[in-house]
């Protein structure tokens, strides 16, 4: 009878150890972080890690819609100033209380040329501390989206930042490495505990975090697995949790496999080729007479319409695409307009004239620039593209690369072709015309337009759109801004993405539009 109280105790010890085994949430994908530094890199993988630790002003709830973060209540002053009521008591990771100067501090920031948010930080206007707890942000001109904005910026400490001797963001393009790049000091719901590039990232809840917990997760063990087989194989083993980005192939086997499930939906996200439209001669090519095939419009338009979109669908995309003439991340983005988001048809006779009008009819040689573990079927998506250009004899070299190559490559704009995404949680044109598609300018405007393409007619639109109030003339602007653009054909739209996530069957997981996955909101149940 003695023993039956030691026996009990050791029962309940060992049922509370697995249930903390169990609140461990091993999660993989073929891409890791690029950096811990929340205001050098704006990529989607790279934000969502980053999520984990840090937070913004505002918060994003499981429909997307903006509601409070580490501000409380905001209030449109006027026009041009919004104030900002700040969350009391909020500590980061360190202990050192959260304020107006860490706001303050994190907007310039990010305003940095070096900060790929510096258009986003330049829209939300000149920050102010008014008290401990509340900012005013005076703005130079009127922005319609402004929170939207405000929205894509991570608060980091002051005081940490100059501790450490990282107040500008990292320069990830030119290799600088920085405290900020491999530590992490946020508000978030977890804690970096340990940072190892390309092989593991591990996060512990963070016990003193001021919201509310909808989850069970205690820990994070982030993996980077390269290999589609071999993370399929973790998952279905039950050695990992969680796959982001299973590779469409095994999409169908993987949702009759047992103990395991498919989580899908629609991602706010447009996949395209852009190139170089600028240079004379090509960096990366062979082309007769030396010249740029690219800066005719005619040469755009038959690469366009050689792509048949809907083999790529359903051969390749396993039926995780839809295709898109569209320019922007969602169709909301051009106000769902019919005649904006029609392809160009598929047309290879009429490509194959397009060529010969402009001089093409025995085509060139280009490389074409794209990473291979970034979009779905990134890699795979070009050599397809090739051996359709193929066909107007385009002879297309695939330089396919991991992501921490791709991105600095192409943001120096050392490229003569290169494939693309664009999305998350924002709808609105904006967030894609002004960093991606108008002409290369000052404070961040046309930073990730890497073909250096110009279209004067389009900028004056877009820009018109980014400064009016009245809401029918802006869908004006916008509208005819994307029509222009897309008769020029500056870019070519593939695809805006159909994401699924792969989980074991125990694991409860929110899908988001954005692609974005909110560990607080994840249930780990029993096995």
């Amino acid at each position: 009878m003695k023993r039956k109280p030691f026996l009990l105790l050791g029962l309940v010890t060992a049922a509370c150890a697995l249930s903390v085994q169990a609140q461990t949430l091993r999660w993989a994908s073929q891409g890791d972080p690029m950096t811990m530094d929340p205001h050098s890199q704006n990529e989607s993988m790279t934000n969502m890690i980053n999520g984990q630790v840090y937070e913004r002003l505002t918060k994003r709830d499981k429909n997307l819609t903006i509601g409070p973060g580490l501000a409380t209540e905001w209030t449109q002053v006027s026009p041009l100033v919004w104030r900002f009521k700040l969350r009391p008591g909020v500590k980061f990771h360190d202990g050192s209380p959260f304020t107006a100067d860490d706001v303050v501090f994190s907007i310039n920031r990010a305003k940095e040329l070096v900060s790929q948010f510096s258009v986003y930080a330049q829209a939300v206007g000149v920050p102010k501390k008014l008290d401990d707890l509340t900012v005013e942000f005076q703005l130079a001109s009127f922005n319609p989206i402004f929170l939207q904005h405000l929205d894509t910026v991570f608060i980091m400490s002051k005081s940490w930042s100059e501790k450490n001797k990282v107040v500008k963001p990292q320069d990830f393009k030119n290799k600088e490495e920085t405290y900020a790049a491999l530590n992490a000091n946020g508000t978030g719901p977890f804690m970096l505990v340990s940072r190892q590039p390309a092989i593991k990232t591990s996060f512990k809840r963070n016990p003193a975090w001021w919201g509310n917990w909808e989850g069970n997760v205690q820990e994070i063990v982030f993996s980077q697995i390269s290999n589609d087989a071999t993370r399929l194989a973790a998952l279905v083993s039950g050695e990992i949790d969680f796959v982001l980005d299973p590779a469409p192939r095994d999409v169908p086997r993987l949702r009759s496999t047992p103990g395991v499930k498919i989580i899908d939906g629609p991602e706010n996200r447009l996949v395209f080729i852009s190139m170089d439209q600028a240079r004379d001669k090509l960096l990366y090519g062979n082309v007769p007479g030396d010249k740029n095939p690219f800066k005719d419009q005619r040469v755009r338009k038959a690469l366009y319409q050689a792509v048949d979109i809907e083999t790529m669908r359903t051969k390749l995309m396993n039926g995780l695409s839809v295709p898109t003439g569209g320019l922007t991340p969602s169709p909301l983005g051009s106000y769902n307009d019919p005649v904006i988001e029609s392809r160009y048809p598929f047309d290879i006779a009429a490509a194959r004239k397009l060529m010969a009008d402009a001089g093409y009819a025995d085509g060139f040689e280009v490389t074409l620039d794209c990473p291979n573990n970034r979009y779905i079927n990134d890699e795979e998506i070009c050599i397809a593209l090739a051996t359709m250009w193929a066909q107007l004899k385009v002879k297309v070299k695939v330089n396919a690369m991991p992501r921490s190559l791709f991105f600095p490559k192409v943001e120096k704009m050392d490229t003569s072709m290169y494939m693309y995404g664009w999305g998350g949680a924002i709808t609105d044109a904006e967030t894609m015309m002004t960093p991606v598609l108008r002409n290369r300018g000052e404070k961040g405007v046309g930073y990730y337009n890497y073909g250096n393409v110009r279209n004067d007619k389009f900028d004056q639109l877009a820009g018109q759109s980014t400064l009016e109030a009245d809401p029918k003339k802006r869908e004006q602007l916008i509208k005819a801004a994307l029509a222009e653009h897309k008769e020029q054909v500056h870019i070519i739209p593939l695809h805006r993405q159909v994401i699924p996530w792969a989980a074991r069957s125990n694991v409860t997981v929110v899908h988001r539009a954005d692609n974005w996955f909110e560990v607080p909101w994840v249930t780990i149940g029993a096995k």
